[in-house]
């Protein structure tokens, strides 16, 4: 499978709580890390908020992470759909349509966590999270 399609949630302080619960529902592998483990954090008082969480059990995925407070939070509109896999040139195709008529938030470009990551919002509003896969040895 080239490319996997992902729920990602967004929260308020609240994903490793809720990420934990996720775990006692589903069972399986959960990872976390914080604004501090990538140096993503511009405000050392988020540093332990969750920048990525990762929940995976049998045929489930699930994603999240803190919405940093200079972010607007709104529950109800708090996801995104997420493009993940190693095919960098499907990915990059798939951006560059996405945005037509979108707005890029984030352009693809190498991410401090070794991946490329972008994120763009489409013309209807929708956000996507599009993340190439570093390529291991």
């Amino acid at each position: 499978m080239s490319v996997v399609l992902d729920p990602y949630v967004n929260f308020r302080d609240q994903t490793r709580d809720a990420m934990e619960f996720y775990h006692q529902v589903f069972g399986g592998e959960l990872r976390m890390a914080t604004f501090k483990e990538y140096q993503a954090s511009q405000d050392p008082s988020e540093d332990d908020k969750i920048m990525h969480a990762q929940l995976e059990a049998d045929d489930i995925r699930l994603m999240a992470a803190d919405t940093p407070s200079s972010m607007e939070y709104q529950p109800g509109t708090n996801f995104n759909l997420s493009l993940s896999g190693e095919d960098e040139a499907v990915l990059r195709g798939y951006f560059e349509k996405l945005q037509d008529g979108g707005q890029v938030v984030m352009p693809l470009e190498k991410a401090p966590w070794g991946d490329t990551f972008g994120m763009l919002v489409d013309r209807f509003g929708i956000r996507w999270l599009v993340n190439v896969n570093q390529q291991t040895a």
